[in-house]
């Protein structure tokens, strides 16, 4: 037991610390898997990591402060070097033209990339990066309802890769639609957090769980970066492998 005059001490202490919160206390507040991709294991992913697969030249760019810019022309992808099993990534990326369209893939069989020609995707698990947008552009192009996929985080199986979806889940039954709307429009920043494990694929979206699928087929491949139609910005790429 502590003497009255501490004990009196550190209760005045403890008042004036509550009455002020610290930086930390702040931090606390934030959504918890608003992950940066510090800390032990986390490395960046760079220019020398990645192949382009069936892109021009000028198609994927790296910028002197880190950052990627793709111009979107032709569709295609940049893969990693090496193939990867389980892992967690973050991303930050921007759209700049509204409904632009791209997206990261995980679990891409090599198969699916030999002799890719321009213009076409690999198979694998695609985590969707689509403008808010896209939605309008869809109606007015096709005239039919944009029901079967959304522009905050579909999570779904390309070709012949296969996936168990969790809800809610696309009309299709194949694509996990997200929980919640949490995408930011063009020219704006979003934060990705995919967590890719034992076959299941999960992503946050700006700090909140909202997507994923189990049972994913293949569960080991390589990883992706999409060119799709319009230019888009990634930053802060970041990965850590997992056993």
């Amino acid at each position: 037991m502590l003497p009255t005059t501490r004990r009196s001490l550190l209760l005045l202490g403890s008042l004036l610390f509550a009455a002020h919160p610290t930086h930390a206390d702040e931090s606390a507040t934030l959504p918890k898997a608003y992950l940066n991709g510090n800390g032990p294991g986390w490395r960046t992913l760079g220019e020398e990591d990645f192949v382009n697969v069936n892109g021009e030249p000028a198609t994927w760019s790296w910028k002197s402060d880190g950052t990627i810019y793709c111009t979107g022309q032709p569709v295609g992808v940049i893969r990693s070097k090496k193939q990867i099993t389980n892992f967690e990534l973050v991303v930050t990326w921007r759209h700049l033209k509204e409904a632009g369209n791209s997206g990261v893939f995980v679990w891409v069989p090599p198969e699916s990339l030999e002799g890719l020609k321009p213009g076409k995707l690999p198979h694998g698990i695609e985590v969707q990066v689509l403008d808010l947008g896209y939605a309008d552009k869809y109606v007015k192009r096709t005239g039919k309802k944009p029901d079967w996929f959304t522009s905050h985080g579909d999570v779904f199986p390309v070709g012949t890769s296969t996936m168990k979806p969790f809800p809610p889940v696309a009309p299709n039954g194949e694509r996990s639609f997200p929980s919640k709307n949490l995408s930011k429009g063009v020219g704006q920043w979003n934060h990705y957090y995919i967590r890719a494990i034992n076959g299941e694929v999960r992503l946050w979206v700006n700090g909140e769980e909202v997507s994923g699928g189990t049972d994913c087929k293949p569960s080991t491949g390589y990883l992706c970066l999409e060119s799709e139609g319009s230019p888009i910005e990634f930053r802060d790429l970041r990965i850590r492998e997992l056993p």
